[in-house]
């Protein structure tokens, strides 16, 4: 889940257009158990400005088929295609031991482990194995994808604003590997 700490609220979903003629949408979960994103009240877009109650009605490729409270069409549904829900950070569970909501990542400081900085992570994306944090900043042309792992990231310290990183030889271009 992804979202800004600032507002409160945390990214769980999309939907990725209409499913059906009678005003169904195809909507992405971004849950760590899919189907709880109808569990949250209502969900709102990214401005804020809509809110939506959700009602799955039946999983899909990719997701799940949806209800959402004043879409009633086809048209309506695929107007809505891209946006991205949001719930109330109050309304989401408990994370445990080494369990981070990206939102809580973004912006913190990535540290080699002699404390040289790397840069600051961007975003988290997923594309199937495993999460990468998206690293940026000063000296680097390009961002910079970094595991995820134990192994490539021993330490996130959230009070401290910082992660300390063992990148794999090579990852962060100009970096002099001992």
């Amino acid at each position: 889940m992804t979202g800004d700490t600032k507002t409160g609220r945390v990214c769980v979903g999309a939907i990725a257009g209409a499913f059906g003629v009678r005003g169904e949408v195809r909507l992405k979960s971004f849950c760590a158990n899919p189907a709880d994103i109808a569990t949250y009240g209502a969900l709102t877009t990214e401005d804020g400005s809509r809110s939506f109650t959700v009602t799955l009605t039946r999983p899909v490729k990719n997701g799940f088929a949806a209800r959402l409270s004043g879409v009633t069409g086809k048209e309506a549904a695929d107007a809505l295609r891209g946006v991205r829900l949001h719930a109330d950070r109050a309304l989401l569970p408990d994370l445990g031991e080494d369990e981070f909501y990206h939102a809580d990542l973004i912006g913190l400081t990535v540290l080699d482990t002699g404390g040289t900085a790397l840069g600051t992570v961007r975003a988290v994306l997923n594309h199937g194995a495993t999460d990468l944090l998206e690293i940026g900043g000063p000296g680097l042309q390009d961002t910079v994808l970094l595991p995820f792992t134990r192994e490539a990231v021993p330490t996130v310290d959230m009070a401290a604003g910082r992660i300390v990183a063992d990148p794999p030889d090579g990852l962060f271009p100009d970096r002099a590997d001992d």
